[in-house]
């Protein structure tokens, strides 16, 4: 597994995952996006230092994004967002590509946290992420909208000190 940064002609599976409304949920955002649209954000993004696109990629086959959004160069945080598709789910690459993300905030972007929201009803994906070290930091009561009921969402934190000390353990 590697990430990569997002190119122009990975677009039309990140459109395929912008049109499927189940996973767009669990991100709360609004699903059915056009390409042309797509395409256009991208245009407008390419040089925005605020984020940072990756592709996962399996063998040069496109398994997912992960994605460091609101990069905050001030108070030194940002926000982790993943998917991977269905067809490599159940393989460990969401553990493996989160890491590489937070690895490139903390030792590239030189962030102090990472951080994401995450669905309190999503399971498996509060284990995953507390599996490889974010901390349940609060609840959000009916924080985001999405299938057309508001839902509440843990704020789950990762901090560059246990960062630091995980790295250390691994040596």
């Amino acid at each position: 597994m590697k990430i990569r940064a997002l190119e122009r002609s990975d677009l039309k599976h990140i459109h395929e995952i912008n049109n499927q409304r189940e996973t767009m949920a669990y991100w709360f955002e609004e699903p059915y996006e056009s390409l042309d649209e797509l395409t256009s954000l991208y245009d407008k993004h390419i040089h925005d230092t605020h984020e940072r696109r990756f592709v996962i990629e399996i063998d040069d086959q496109f398994a997912g994004v992960v994605e460091l959004m609101w990069i905050d160069y001030i108070h030194r945080n940002c926000e982790i967002q993943i998917v991977v598709i269905k067809d490599f789910r159940g393989q460990g690459l969401a553990s493996k590509a989160l890491l590489k993300g937070i690895e490139y905030a903390f030792s590239i972007l030189n962030m102090h946290k990472v951080y994401l929201y995450v669905d309190t009803t999503n399971a498996v994906a509060v284990h995953i992420y507390q599996k490889i070290g974010f901390e349940i930091e609060g609840t959000l009561k009916e924080q985001f909208f999405a299938n057309g009921k508001y839902k509440d969402s843990f704020f789950m934190g990762f901090s560059r000190s246990h960062y630091e000390a995980l790295k250390g353990n691994n040596k």
